[in-house]
């Protein structure tokens, strides 16, 4: 990712901005076939656009120097950003600008730091516990149209329950 004196404040803002109105940051535990545990956790900041539309996109990811552009089937595109330092990296540039987004911001950094510092079977059991904590404030804390895990069924799935 660029460094932050090459993206202007100005900058910085629109893409807070479009991240506030037309973005989510997303914290998620994915099922995943080639690892012991079947899950792994994933931290994204995705910026959503009509397809017609898209070239602001592609603006952002050439300033952000990160990211991949997908065109989904529904007619809309994505510039995505995954991985816990490049999610911790940008929303920290992006945070002193978001207005709606703030809360989500703070808990996906924490979150990050927790699980770039050390690989996930090191956390302690109060780490995981942070981690499911994390994982429902983000929840609750975006708009989404399909159902949620409970915290109860994430602690499930880390291992946490007797």
């Amino acid at each position: 990712m660029g460094s932050r004196s090459k993206i202007k404040k100005e900058e910085l803002a629109y893409l807070a901005g479009f991240l506030d109105g037309d973005g989510s940051l997303m914290l998620q535990i994915k099922k995943r076939s080639d690892s012991k545990r079947g899950w792994r956790l994933m931290a994204t900041i995705c910026f959503y656009q009509d397809s017609r539309h898209d070239m602001p996109l592609y603006w952002m990811r050439k300033k952000l120097k990160i990211g991949y552009i997908s065109h989904r089937n529904d007619g809309m595109t994505e510039l995505r950003i995954n991985g816990f330092d490049q999610v911790k990296n940008v929303v920290g540039l992006l945070f002193p600008y978001l207005r709606f987004k703030k809360k989500q911001a703070r808990v996906i950094i924490k979150a990050c730091v927790l699980l770039a510092r050390k690989p996930l079977k090191l956390l302690s059991k109060k780490e995981l516990n942070m981690i499911c904590n994390y994982l429902v404030i983000i929840q609750k804390n975006n708009y989404a149209t399909h159902s949620k895990k409970s915290l109860e069924e994430l602690k499930l799935i880390l291992g946490l329950t007797p």
